[in-house]
């Protein structure tokens, strides 16, 4: 099952190891304020709708940060973009945990949004072009994996310090200690080396004085309807995301009156379905292609979401059902990575897939706050206006996949013969000479 991973050379392995760390360092974010949202509204006497556009905010912000590390990949490098972001992410998660107020709070939760939304983009693009084609969506599937451990990290921090402090020093302590690991991942990447696909068509286009490619390349007409259904598609798949996993704490919380550390646990058991999910999804997007895998995926979130909300408070039955949930809402993440890799150019690749994931990223992230509104509103109960939201999201997946292509195998080395696509990318949208 695993020969696959012995197969990488030492190149793929160093590459896996940064990109899984990134990644995990990306989830424990995202899924750490998630556990704090209670807390601090009980602390700053806020609404449902802010502590929303708290967690909105920093998705926003992510998706400009991932489309500028997208532009900035594709002319500097994949490694060197991610570096910069991770420590762009670890300087303004620590002043999160400084905060006194929700103004200073949204203010860090914003800037450091552009550091994890530019480090998924750059590690996308990186594992995408690093791994060969017969193990692509098992290697970036596997490392998708990642984030089930930085969310089983940060549900197992949360019920450590709401266990052994006050929740008016653990909420700070959990920005401070969830940013340590970003060091360790900073430290990955120093023996990481930028894509040999990468350095060819840049190294060419210099030696023959070709022009930089302008960022708006991706929405040339040869390109823009791949770069509006992949927005489309993530859109679905994270606005689906985002509607269940950041409200679940308070859900669990207020509606089956779980404590805080209780609530930890259940939302470790939707990690174990989440890693499942994704190395589950990892394998079968690359045995029944990219389309096939997030057609099943839609189908099993719009039978397992409403079980999770709805199903009667029974002994145990709350666990299975976080599991399977997690299994299918995260699961689909998987074949993202790959798809994305395999649908755009090496020359707009970065753009492109940190335009439409954090495209899709930005869109989605008003789903939360929607969910506050409407349930702070009294217009639904939490779970209705959860449900709603999710459930809805996945018809933009069902409608991009079935316009898309399959790209299963498809060899990136291939375009660097495209005369074609030289050519377009130079005198479609001229820019400025690069620097030699």
């Amino acid at each position: 099952m695993f020969n696959w991973y012995h197969s990488l050379n030492a190149t793929e392995r160093k590459t896996f190891y940064a990109c899984f760390g990134g990644w995990a360092v990306d989830a424990l974010d995202t899924q750490l304020f998630s556990f704090l949202i209670p807390t601090l509204i009980a602390a700053w006497s806020m609404t449902n709708a802010q502590a929303g556009w708290l967690g909105t905010s920093a998705l926003i912000s992510s998706a400009v940060g991932g489309w500028l590390a997208g532009v900035l990949c594709d002319r500097i490098g994949r490694v060197k973009v991610m570096k910069l972001a991770i420590a762009w992410f670890f300087v303004f998660t620590i002043l999160s945990g400084f905060s006194n107020s929700f103004e200073q709070l949204l203010l860090a939760r914003t800037l450091s949004g552009i550091g994890f939304g530019g480090e998924w983009a750059a590690g996308a693009v990186l594992m995408g072009e690093i791994i060969r084609p017969e193990y692509r969506g098992k290697a970036v599937g596997s490392v998708q994996s990642a984030y089930a451990l930085g969310y089983a990290f940060a549900a197992i921090l949360s019920s450590i310090l709401f266990g052994t402090m006050a929740a008016t020093d653990a909420w700070r302590w959990m920005f401070w200690l969830g940013a340590l690991p970003a060091i360790l991942v900073l430290l990955s990447l120093r023996t990481v080396r930028e894509p040999e696909i990468f350095l060819k068509a840049k190294n060419r286009r210099e030696l023959e004085g070709k022009k930089a490619v302008n960022p708006l390349m991706i929405f040339h007409p040869r390109y823009l309807r791949t770069t509006i259904l992949c927005s489309m598609l993530a859109l679905g798949i994270q606005a689906g995301g985002f509607s269940i996993v950041i409200w679940l704490p308070t859900f669990l919380k207020t509606q089956l009156q779980l404590t805080s550390v209780e609530v930890g646990y259940h939302v470790l058991m939707l990690t174990f379905g989440s890693f499942v999910g994704y190395i589950s999804a990892a394998y079968l997007c690359d045995a029944i292609g990219r389309r096939r895998n997030f057609f099943l995926f839609t189908l099993l979130n719009w039978v397992f979401i409403p079980l999770s909300l709805y199903a009667p408070d029974m002994p145990g039955l709350s666990f299975v059902l976080n599991f399977l949930l997690g299994f299918s809402l995260l699961g689909i993440y998987s074949a993202l990575g790959p798809y994305f890799t395999e649908l755009f150019p090496s020359i707009i690749r970065g753009n492109g897939q940190g335009f439409s994931y954090n495209f899709g990223r930005a869109a989605g992230s008003f789903c939360p706050a929607l969910v506050g509104v409407l349930s702070s509103g009294g217009v639904f109960p939490l779970r209705d206006a959860m449900a709603i939201m999710a459930m809805s999201a996945y018809l933009f997946v069902l409608i991009a996949v079935s316009l898309l292509p399959e790209t299963n195998g498809r060899d990136l080395s291939d375009e660097l013969d495209d005369e074609e696509l030289k050519r377009e990318a130079d005198v479609s949208y001229p820019a400025p000479t690069r620097a030699r």
